[in-house]
């Protein structure tokens, strides 16, 4: 067993998995990484599951003291990573000695970083996942939504590998890199999703983790009838026409209108960008989407 003990959590340090699933028809958010890309490559690294346990770490500041010898990866954001003030690689995994320390600076481009151990971090499961969703109190460390706090010890497994490891520079993503999100248009939203895409939004400082706020020229929809399914990248349309992308810790019914849904990708892309970030978007099809998807989770 390898562990841990936090010296200082950063702004927001959450211990994710790959969600809490099965659980909907009763109000309960899925949550889970926002980064599903980076996520899934911390745990690449280091020979785990796609979904097992690791710390979605918020704009850095992390700081951990290694209680036994172990290896680790990191993922995401362009932070400073040094260990015992040595300077190490991000997007890769390497071995860390007991008694060291882990620090983590302040991102220069991206908003969250991934830290994985092998085996995933345990913990007691809530409604079969340890993933934090802080508004439902569920998940995390203590079981109860809360966030990393200093003092808290975090344990893993131990993984036996020939070496550091890097993530091929192609699946490397640019964080600063401008690029459209792609968007699937809601059914008989056609229209009026060809006005969303033809202009600019910025994000919202009052994005969270529940939704992806943008501000710009207000949009109109006629109101929605009745209330509906609400999935991750659905594009809502509240009364004053500035739209909200529903992130990892959505609420799972909504009435207002749905514009479309983003790329499950690109949910990540948008999940680094940051507060006042000039967006643009992009139409696509369904099954372009699904295709991708497949490929990815096959991958």
């Amino acid at each position: 067993m390898s562990r841990f003990r936090v010296l200082r959590p950063g702004p927001l340090s959450l211990l994710q998995d790959g969600g809490r699933h099965g659980w909907q028809h009763l109000g309960v958010s899925p949550a889970g990484p926002l980064d599903p890309h980076a996520a899934a490559w911390a745990n690449r690294l280091l020979g785990n599951r796609c979904g097992a346990a690791l710390l979605e770490i918020a704009l850095g500041g992390l700081q951990l003291e290694c209680l036994d010898d172990g290896w680790l990866a990191l993922c995401g954001a362009d932070v400073p990573i040094r260990l015992d003030g040595v300077p190490r690689p991000n997007w890769s995994r390497f071995a860390v000695r007991a008694g060291q320390r882990l620090e983590l600076g302040f991102a220069r481009s991206g908003q969250r970083v991934y830290l994985a151990v092998p085996g995933g971090f345990r913990g007691e499961p809530v409604l079969g996942s340890l993933a934090c969703q802080a508004r439902e109190g569920l998940g995390g460390l203590h079981g109860y939504g809360s966030p990393l706090r200093e003092g808290d010890l975090l344990a893993g497994g131990l993984g036996d590998f020939p070496g550091a490891a890097s993530v091929p520079w192609p699946f490397v993503p640019d964080y600063r890199a401008s690029r459209p999100l792609r968007v699937v248009p809601a059914v008989g939203q056609e229209e009026v999703l060809q006005g969303f895409v033809a202009r600019s939004w910025r994000l919202s400082p009052q994005s969270d983790r529940m939704g992806a706020r943008l501000s710009g020229e207000a949009l109109r929809l006629p109101p929605c009838e009745w209330s509906q399914g609400m999935v991750r990248g659905a594009i809502q349309v509240p009364p004053d026409g500035q739209p909200i992308i529903l992130q990892a810790d959505r609420q799972t019914v909504g009435g207002y209108p749905v514009l479309g849904y983003l790329h499950p990708l690109d949910c990540g892309r948008l999940a680094q960008c940051p507060a006042h970030a000039e967006l643009r978007f992009v139409a696509t099809d369904l099954e372009t989407v699904q295709q991708e998807w497949r490929a990815f989770l096959r991958f």
